[in-house]
């Protein structure tokens, strides 16, 4: 019987490995690709670093459509239309005041005040805290030696780009709206992340990211707007901007708990190592951040940080029961 399942899935194209390969690739381009469509998006909308109205509702509307897109790239790939359990619309809203809401509040601040080549090394630490915060505070997994070496290695590359211990302490390095806001966002994210892994067994996690995407950009949205924020569309290059942001997490998201549903989560979380290095190479191509990404400090901390991704999802002769969470 189990030998009939191996065979079954080995015909699934989604378990081939160069399909695996090509379609994680993409899902990590999209993924890095945020700090600078974000950036561009302050520059075509003529949003201002203390605007944090408008902000809030740029957020609002990138997450209204993106949970458009995920219900409806889902509800394709499932043949059905995803409809969430009246039980799980707690999930729902815990989620999206978690990740949306909470996360991207944040992280839409961040970026006004931070470079992307900068704020996607940063960001990178929300993989490191979802496998402390896993361990120490939801009883999840175990911390294994594995884990904590890859978590110092990648904490370490997070810390030099912040300007070192001597930086941090002295606090020239970093600012509240700026690397704080970033880190604050990636807290966020390791808390929703746990919390995704534990709500999946109970509803399907793609259903859960698109309504929690739905609710957690109206949220915003009508706060932005509350707030007295706009959003002037000036050029077609607005709307295009919008809907791309709204296909990075819908496309992506959809994506990647396809692969998860088709290969060992040790094969698809290995491969998270690549949402830096994609948000640092183009941020350095869209945003012309070369000589940060390609200096001496940003270049050692990316490879700090890509070394700790991959060390922690390194399949282990026994794979943990929990999985691995840095995806």
């Amino acid at each position: 019987m189990d030998d009939q399942r191996q065979s079954n899935r080995s015909r699934i194209p989604w378990s081939y490995f160069p399909v695996t390969f090509i379609t994680a690739l993409f899902c990590c381009v999209l993924w890095g690709s945020a700090s600078p469509a974000i950036k561009i998006a302050y520059e075509i909308f003529e949003i201002s670093p203390d605007d944090v109205a408008s902000r809030i509702m740029l957020a609002g509307a990138r997450f209204l459509l993106a949970g458009l897109m995920t219900i409806l790239f889902g509800s394709i790939v499932s043949r059905r239309f995803l409809r969430p359990k009246r039980s799980s619309m707690k999930y729902v809203g815990i989620l999206s005041l978690l990740q949306t809401v909470g996360q991207y509040f944040f992280f839409f601040m961040s970026l006004a005040y931070i470079s992307g080549v900068r704020g996607s090394i940063i960001n990178a630490s929300g993989n490191f805290l979802a496998i402390v915060i896993a361990a120490c505070i939801f009883r999840m997994e175990k911390l294994t030696t594995r884990k904590i070496l890859g978590c110092i290695v990648g904490f370490t590359g997070i810390i030099l780009i912040l300007g070192g211990f001597q930086g941090m302490v002295e606090g020239g390095a970093m600012t509240f709206q700026g690397e704080g806001a970033m880190l604050m966002a990636t807290l966020f994210y390791a808390f929703s992340s746990c919390c995704i892994k534990r709500f999946s067994k109970h509803e399907d996690p793609v259903t859960l990211s698109g309504y929690q995407f739905l609710l957690g950009g109206f949220v915003l949205f009508v706060a932005g707007w509350i707030m007295g924020g706009e959003l002037v569309f000036r050029s077609a290059s607005c709307y295009f901007n919008l809907l791309y942001m709204g296909f990075i997490s819908a496309g992506a998201y959809t994506l990647w708990g396809v692969l998860l549903k088709y290969n060992p989560v040790s094969r698809v979380s290995i491969f998270g190592f690549m949402n830096p290095v994609m948000g640092v190479l183009l941020s350095a191509w869209f945003l012309g951040e070369n000589n940060e990404a390609f200096s001496i400090t940003g270049v050692l901390s990316l490879l700090l940080v890509a070394a700790g991704i991959m060390i922690v999802n390194i399949a282990p002769k026994k794979r943990d029961k929990a999985g691995d969470l840095s995806s």
